[in-house]
């Protein structure tokens, strides 16, 4: 075959995997890690004192927030594969954030912000966390949760799987305290037209 043509043939083939691929099985797969659970080495690793843990990620100048999981949670997966494997959301949370991971149905010891050790299960059924995957935010200043659990504390939640676009919104929204003043979904629809007024998609992650 002229060397020419093989070239172009290859070329060809790779463009065309690219265009039919999806981004998630371009990006590096996540791991699962040995309780089941897709896992970041850049999560938060801890003693599971909830208030020491706001208060290391408040002197750090990020803020707080508590991801639930559980084993066999599609959704869980996809926002490891599609969410997290997009550069730009991590490099983002990374800067902005202090994420802690806990296992729904898991057992490992947790102090909730208010001084009562529970096991993971017994916890997210304290915070009513019913299904996965679940954020819960929580406020710069310790000061706002101390004797507090932390489902009085939370000043958001994401109750559930959000597609990249509304996932970083959401990730932005606790960020810039604009909770404090506004819905959600009145944020994301004043960023949408934003958005729209400057000519860009809303896909910009």
């Amino acid at each position: 075959m002229n060397p020419d043509r093989r070239k172009l043939l290859v070329a060809g083939a790779a463009v065309s995997l690219a265009v039919i691929l999806p981004r998630s099985a371009r990006a590096v797969a996540a791991e699962l890690g040995d309780n089941g659970l897709y896992v970041q080495d850049w999560f938060v690793q801890s003693f599971l004192d909830l208030q020491e843990d706001l208060s290391d990620a408040a002197g750090k100048g990020k803020r707080f927030a508590v991801l639930w999981e559980q084993r066999g949670c599609p959704y869980c997966r996809e926002l490891h594969t599609v969410n997290l494997a997009r550069p730009k959301i991590v490099s983002y949370l990374k800067a902005n954030f202090e994420i802690l991971q806990l296992d729904l149905w898991g057992s490992r010891a947790v102090t909730d912000f208010d001084g009562e050790e529970l096991e993971e299960r017994s916890l997210a059924r304290k915070w009513q966390v019913n299904f996965t995957p679940t954020v819960s935010f929580f406020p710069k200043d310790p000061a706002g949760t101390a004797g507090k659990s932390g489902r009085t504390g939370e000043v958001a939640r994401m109750p559930g799987y959000f597609k990249p676009f509304h996932f970083i919104t959401m990730f932005e929204y606790v960020r810039g305290d604009h909770y404090k003043a506004q819905p959600f979904q009145r944020f994301l629809q004043d960023k949408l037209a934003r958005l729209e007024a400057e000519g860009k998609k809303a896909d910009v992650w």
